[in-house]
């Protein structure tokens, strides 16, 4: 009873997400199986990944419809946990996600350490992307281990059982932003490379973690670019991407016909963490080849796959980002824009000033209006009067235009929030 009312709830949250964008996309892209069964009930879906789903439909974690699930998930696990051996299966899980947590903190000293000696923008950018989303996996693990023990002890049992693997197996499937060659200690116990990390962590396990406690995951250089965005936890402010010179039209076809090539036969292979690396590259190279791409993917049947692509872009430094939208825009595919834009606004209001400053410096005012509108539609009035107070003078005016455009009701709380933050008059 308690699992059906907790997945009743969760059916609501998912029916209103696309699920060809933001973190549901994700989920259902790297296992649909493992997903339909949370989604039914089979299983118990961690409550991160909840709070991702929560982000995607713009609903506030401590609002009145997620605490209203939090209540419903809480005697849900009670509910899953309670049944015969269910003490056993949460120590075993308790031990594959801390043997996580020690892989990506591996896995991000690898990177951080390959960021500081490259000395090429592009591969910097990269690397910057993936060490990202291998501090969200240890962000991940590590909650998802706080709440495992937690659960054990309403059950009287902190035991630790013993792991499958010898080292200590961990789950089988992750965002392929954090593909990529393993430390030497993490050995794959299948020939075929599967995905791994803390998101998709209520899946099969495969593969053997790392042995050792690496140490802390270590700071990215002094005036380094840092990834931001909702899912990085406020990261330091990012030194501007340095961009290469626009894309010629005939080598930005010619690479996006290797790219579709190279993607089609990762995907028949099965290699998805591989084929998620190759969309996660393209954002480094010129913005200006990524139509090309789209009209390439769309033409081959993957639009999902440039749907992913869009998603990741939406958390580029706010300079790229702003790039990326001007490009698409001026390319005629105002939709893509559009979407960009809409993923784009789960981002700190400081970085959202700044891709806005970034799109009228290049003349796309339309999409700073798309961007702002997109705000003031998901994010609280408070929010809105938090990014209005980076730039006052320029952006009180374009917030209320936006939240009237939205509903009257927007626009009075809107200026409700300006005038308690002392910025109605400015």
């Amino acid at each position: 009873m308690e699992v059906h009312a907790f997945t009743r709830w969760l059916a609501e949250l998912t029916g209103r997400a696309r699920p060809e964008e933001g973190w549901y996309g994700v989920f259902a892209a790297r296992d649909p199986e493992g997903l339909r069964a949370c989604l039914d009930g089979t299983d118990i879906l961690p409550w991160d990944v909840v709070e991702s789903l929560l982000q995607d439909v713009g609903e506030a974690v401590d609002g009145p419809f997620a605490l209203r699930g939090r209540t419903l998930y809480a005697a849900a696990v009670d509910a899953h946990d309670g049944r015969p051996g269910g003490a056993e299966a949460l120590a075993e899980r308790r031990d594959l996600m801390e043997a996580e947590r020690r892989y990506a903190e591996a896995r991000g000293r690898e990177l951080a350490e390959r960021l500081r000696d490259t000395p090429d923008p592009a591969e910097a950018a990269r690397l910057e992307h993936d060490l990202a989303w291998t501090r969200d996996d240890r962000a991940r693990a590590a909650a998802r281990v706080g709440e495992l023990t937690a659960r054990l002890a309403r059950w009287g049992s902190g035991t630790s059982v013993g792991v499958r693997g010898g080292a200590g197996a961990v789950a089988g499937a992750s965002p392929a932003g954090v593909a990529g060659p393993a430390p030497a200690a993490a050995k794959p116990v299948k020939a075929e490379r599967r995905p791994r990390g803390a998101r998709y962590a209520w899946l099969e396990e495969g593969a053997e973690a790392v042995e050792r406690e690496p140490a802390p995951l270590p700071a990215l250089p002094a005036g380094g670019a840092a990834p931001r965005g909702a899912r990085f936890g406020g990261a330091p402010e990012p030194a501007p991407v340095a961009e290469a010179p626009a894309a010629d039209p005939v080598e930005a076809d010619r690479a996006a016909a290797a790219a579709v090539y190279a993607l089609r036969r990762l995907r028949a292979q099965g290699r998805s963490g591989e084929a998620h690396v190759l969309l996660c590259e393209a954002l480094a190279a010129p913005p200006a080849r990524l139509p090309a791409l789209a009209a390439e993917l769309h033409r081959a049947g993957l639009g999902a796959d440039w749907s992913t692509l869009l998603w990741e872009a939406a958390s580029l430094p706010p300079a790229r980002l702003a790039a990326v939208a001007g490009v698409l825009a001026d390319a005629g595919r105002a939709a893509d824009c559009e979407q960009l834009l809409r993923q784009g606004v789960a981002r700190p209001v400081e970085e959202l000033a700044g891709a806005c400053a970034a799109l009228r410096a290049e003349g796309h005012h339309r999409e700073a209006h798309a961007l702002l509108t997109a705000f003031v539609r998901v994010r609280s009035a408070e929010d809105a009067a938090r990014l209005a107070g980076a730039d006052p003078h320029d952006l009180v005016p374009r917030l209320l235009a936006a939240a009237r455009e939205v509903s009257p009701s927007r626009a009075r709380d809107l200026l409700h929030a300006l005038r308690v933050a002392g910025l109605a008059g400015a």
